[in-house]
């Protein structure tokens, strides 16, 4: 689809319009058949995909994907491969939030996420979805039986494109850092929590309705704008151009090793999730599920000095290593989370009594979600039916 004639491409907003303009982006054209889903142990659904000539220097934070770089160029750069209907990405949030945290007030470091389009819009049709939706549900079973992350008690139906949703939180980056946190964080909770993937326009923007910071009328029209599905198109060819570590991958302990992904065209992918960090000297990559000190790892060989060492383990979990001084109080934790899963709880928290006052319990089918009294205002899960997406 192209603008009216005459009309500035900036103006395309309407949200009926937000799927069209994903046509002709040369991406994905056919998902995985049912057989080979059963088969393979990862989240991503793979597909004809576009390529580029030349490939990133993963190296160079002036190379492709930074094009947003701040005027001070970051000493670090960490950037994380993900999509907002990832499983395995959902599972990781108690580690990635922790890192960032512990990452937060150095301005050294610039954290970056590429949306790499999970599942896409114009994937062929399952032939049975009911029989789909119920492979799919047992699949995500397996992975949170591995992250301990909240599963739906009920999925709906397998996600019909990562599209929406990626725009919606590639938008949201220009509100803020906290702002497109809680935006993603909402897509998320859509189908790990909800059941109800937020997979269309409409969906995806009643799934993040009353993040507080949030300028719900820019955001969608800026969702819609060409200039935002760019930027996702960007990340799209980013995610295609991994570097060579991760095309061989030791599984090692981890269910999700993480090996790039072969696509149907002969090129790879980034597994999802997945964290490059990188210096003007270097880089170092943690695909797939990995523990908290892997990431910690990959920081201090770099930039040693940015984040403390591991210590002893955490009072309530011996398996866990104690967490750095950026450990909060469970009040405070869930002020500034506003919603936590019991493995976040045990990275960001202190020791000290849980639940804290006022903290909303919604209990899925993999353990709670706490939320804050404010969030449980707001949030669908507390504040009516969860939308349906349009058929």
């Amino acid at each position: 689809m192209t603008p009216e004639p005459g009309r500035p491409a900036s103006e395309v907003t309407d949200l009926t319009q937000l799927t069209d303009l994903t046509d002709g982006a040369g991406v994905s054209k056919g998902r995985e058949d049912h057989e080979d889903r059963n088969t393979r142990k990862d989240c991503e659904v793979a597909g004809d995909h576009e390529t580029t000539d030349a490939p990133a220097d993963p190296n160079s934070l002036d190379g492709p994907g930074t094009r947003d770089a701040p005027d001070s160029p970051a000493a670090l750069e960490i950037v994380e491969y993900t999509d907002p209907l990832c499983p395995w990405a959902w599972g990781s949030e108690p580690v990635f939030r922790r890192l960032r945290a512990a990452l937060a007030a150095d301005d050294r470091v610039r954290w970056r996420r590429v949306y790499c389009i999970l599942f896409d819009h114009d994937d062929d049709p399952a032939p049975d979805p009911a029989a789909e939706t119920a492979w799919y549900a047992r699949y995500v079973e397996d992975i949170s039986a591995h992250t301990h992350a909240p599963r739906a008690l009920r999925l709906s139906r397998v996600a019909a494109s990562s599209w929406p949703a990626s725009l919606v939180a590639k938008a949201a980056e220009a509100q803020g850092t906290e702002v497109a946190d809680r935006v993603l964080r909402r897509l998320r909770e859509s189908v790990f929590v909800l059941g109800e993937p937020a997979d269309t326009p409409e969906s995806a923007l009643a799934a993040v309705a009353g993040v507080p910071g949030l300028d719900a009328d820019r955001l969608a029209v800026d969702a819609a704008s060409p200039e935002v599905l760019a930027r996702v198109r960007a990340d799209h060819a980013e995610a295609r151009r991994p570097v060579a570590e991760v095309l061989s991958v030791q599984g090692g302990d981890s269910p999700h090793p993480g090996a790039a992904k072969e696509t149907l065209d002969g090129q790879h992918r980034y597994a999802l999730p997945t964290l490059l960090v990188r210096t003007a000297a270097g880089h170092r990559v943690a695909p797939g599920w990995r523990p908290y000190e892997e990431y910690v790892s990959a920081v201090t060989e770099l930039s040693r000095g940015l984040l403390p060492a591991p210590t002893a383990p955490h009072p309530e979990s011996p398996a866990q290593p104690a967490l750095a001084p950026t450990a909060l109080p469970p009040a405070t934790a869930l002020t500034h989370y506003r919603t936590l899963t019991d493995p976040e709880r045990t990275h960001l928290t202190d020791a000290t009594p849980w639940p804290p006052a006022g903290a909303v319990r919604v209990d899925t089918a993999n353990g709670p979600l706490w939320l804050h009294p404010d969030e449980a205002a707001v949030h669908p899960a507390t504040a009516g039916p969860p939308p349906v997406a349009p058929r």
